[in-house]
This record gives structure tokens, C-alpha cells and sequence, in this order.
């Protein structure tokens, strides 16, 4: 059985569903490949525009699969080298959606804390529940976290354990927007339709500046965004749609 079901729900849209549900979509080993696997691909696919990434209703991701590490040693955790998976989501071009529903404990809100946008079911758990079986986060959860939502908020979960609802982590920042949890995946998609149908270059050099200047100095981000800006007077996207603008008309966008 596919451990992530990938669906193309409409031009441009790939989604793609964790699929252990008798184990909450826990992040064994086997899925982390299999999910690492799909976004390498995507990453070079000239046809993905934007990634939904999703659980079911009851599970987004219930964090690592403890029955799988819980007799490790460090060496054998080190061995592991989870870090790869993480790294092929992050560094990923396309933009990623995270559709949250149910729990997103652990692994589970790391793995939503690396998309993009976040769409939460008012009755989504967020939590960072580490601490409660003796270690702590170590998929990015203390270091986004606090990129995210600051230090105060990322203290209160990573030191508690506490989860915290959707509607909760959209009034910290946590989540972009909270729906009713029926209408989360719909959600997502219209906005993926909508990513999908703008052009594609300026997006994606769109969605680079942006990370990589959070961590730059001021003045080294906006430079960055400057000469980017400059660039894209050079595709034949800004000329169609600077023009069909002036013209009144709907843009036709061909990524060049």
C-alpha cells in the first residue's frame, strides 16, 4: 500500500495525501522516504505549480513513529540522518500548501511548519509534545517555531507539550487561516488553483527571495529582491501580464 497517495486535482495542482491511518500518519521511516521522494520529483517538474500537502480528517501527521526509535542509540538516531527528508521538502521551489486537520503533533507540526501557507481545521491540534517522552523537537520545530511566532509563544509549546487548537494558532501566527474542518482540503485547493494560475517564474523566484532574505541583514534581502525584480522584466510573463492589464483582458501565462 502507498504510504502517500499524490493526486493531480486540477492543471498545475499536485496533492498529496499521508496514508497510514491506523497509525495517525505517524512519520516512520518508509513514509519519510516515500513523501521525500514525491517532492524531489515535483522539484524538477515543470507541470507542478503548487504542492497541497495533507492527512485525513482525523490525522494531518502524529508525529514520529516511536515504536520505531524508541530503543535507538544516538549513533543509530545520527545513522538515521532524518535531516535528509527535511531538506528535499524545504529546499523545494514549488510552493507548498499544508491543509491541517485533526492532530499535527511532534513531526507532524514540523512537517506543516515547512510549507508555505498553512490552512487549519478550527478543531486542528497543534503540539510540540516532545518533552513529555523525555527528548525534544528535532525536525526544525524550536527554530521555526520561534521564526514563526516568536520566542514567548514557541516557549509555551516546546516547553509544555500543550496542544493548541487551530483557531489558537491562527491568532499566533501559527496557522495563515482557519476554516470550519469540512472545508480545510477545499480550502487549500482553491488557493493551489489560484498559485497555479499565476506565473510561474515570478512565483517561484517569489517564494526564494522571501525565505532566503528572513535570515539575511535588511539591507541584503532587499537587494536581493531588487535585482530579482529586475529580472523579471526579462520573461515575456511580465510583458503579457503588465499588458493584459493595460488591455482589460485575462492573462495568458506560458512560464517563460
Amino acid at each position: 500500500m502507498a504510504l502517500v497517495l499524490r493526486e493531480e486535482p486540477s492543471e498545475g495542482v499536485k496533492l498529496l495525501r499521508l496514508n497510514r491511518p491506523d497509525a495517525r500518519n505517524a512519520l516512520n521511516t518508509a513514509l519519510r522516504k516515500e513523501l521525500a521522494s514525491h517532492f524531489q520529483e515535483l522539484s524538477s517538474d515543470e507541470t507542478a505549480r503548487c504542492i497541497v500537502i495533507t492527512g485525513d480528517d482525523k490525522a494531518f501527521a502524529a508525529g514520529a513513529d516511536l515504536k520505531e526509535i524508541v530503543d535507538d542509540t544516538p549513533v543509530e538516531i545520527m545513522n538515521r540522518n532524518v535531516r535528509r527528508f527535511w531538506n528535499v521538502i524545504s529546499s523545494c521551489p514549488v510552493p507548498v500548501i499544508a491543509a491541517v486537520r485533526g492532530v499535527a503533533l511532534g513531526g507532524g507540526c514540523e512537517l506543516a511548519l515547512h510549507a508555505d501557507i498553512i490552512v487549519a481545521g478550527e478543531n486542528a491540534r497543534f503540539a510540540q509534545p516532545e518533552v513529555c517522552v523525555g527528548v525534544m523537537p528535532g525536525g526544525g520545530g524550536t527554530q521555526r517555531l520561534v521564526r514563526a511566532i516568536g520566542k514567548y509563544q514557541t516557549m509555551k509549546l516546546v516547553l509544555t507539550g500543550e496542544p493548541i487548537s487551530g483557531r489558537d494558532a491562527f491568532t499566533m501566527g501559527l496557522a495563515s487561516e482557519v476554516v470550519p474542518d469540512d472545508a480545510v482540503l477545499d480550502r487549500a485547493l482553491e488557493m493551489a488553483r489560484k498559485i497555479a494560475s499565476l506565473p510561474p517564474i515570478s512565483i517561484r523566484l517569489t517564494k526564494e527571495v522571501t525565505l532566503a532574505g528572513a535570515d539575511a541583514a535588511l539591507d541584503t534581502g532587499l537587494l536581493m529582491e531588487r535585482r530579482l525584480f529586475e529580472m523579471m522584466f526579462a520573461t515575456a510573463d511580465q510583458k503579457e501580464g503588465m499588458n493584459a492589464f493595460i488591455e482589460k483582458r485575462k492573462p495568458d501565462f506560458a512560464g517563460r
